[in-house]
């Protein structure tokens, strides 16, 4: 089992690396990647807390290293996954994973980005400069994340009728 969790993941990381250096809305200093949302979403239905938060980190570590990201990354992407995460672990029903998706990345993501864009990044930011755009990227990303395990649910549930 934790062969196929640690090779789902691995696939993940590739699609969220990939999907965010082609698919992003840049918006002030950040750039919103609204494919790793989506990845939120659905690792943390598939996968869990533990591993969507671990999806999340690597996805955005190897941005950054590749230049295509920036450490506002950091705290969007992992919030939304742990909340993602742990209120599908807690309810068991996907539109628990968005709400988590949304409130962890598109709020406190979002202010918990205004320390690291002021002190590390040397911007000089209020505490609600990111809330738009990141609500913005998180709600579209988690829709599309939404949509796609829907699908699954409902082709899974077709062939196990068959």
């Amino acid at each position: 089992m934790k062969v196929k969790n640690l090779t789902v993941s691995s696939l993940f990381i590739a699609l969220g690396v990939l999907g965010g250096t082609s698919i992003y809305i840049p918006v002030g200093v950040s750039k919103c990647y609204p494919i790793q949302h989506a990845i939120n979403v659905i690792a943390s239905i598939i996968l869990g807390p533990f591993y969507s938060v671990s999806i999340a980190f690597c996805i955005s570590l190897i941005r950054n290293f590749l230049g295509t990201g920036s450490l506002l990354a950091f705290p969007g992407s992992m919030i939304g996954a742990f909340f993602a995460g742990i209120l599908y672990k807690k309810f068991s029903k996907p539109i628990t994973a968005l709400i988590g998706e949304i409130f962890g990345t598109g709020i406190l993501g979002s202010l918990l980005a205004v320390p690291i864009a002021n002190l590390i990044m040397g911007q000089s930011v209020g505490a609600t400069v990111y809330i738009i755009p990141f609500l913005l990227s998180t709600t579209g990303g988690s829709i599309i994340g939404y949509a796609i395990i829907k699908v699954l649910q409902t082709k899974i549930s077709t062939v196990l009728i068959k």
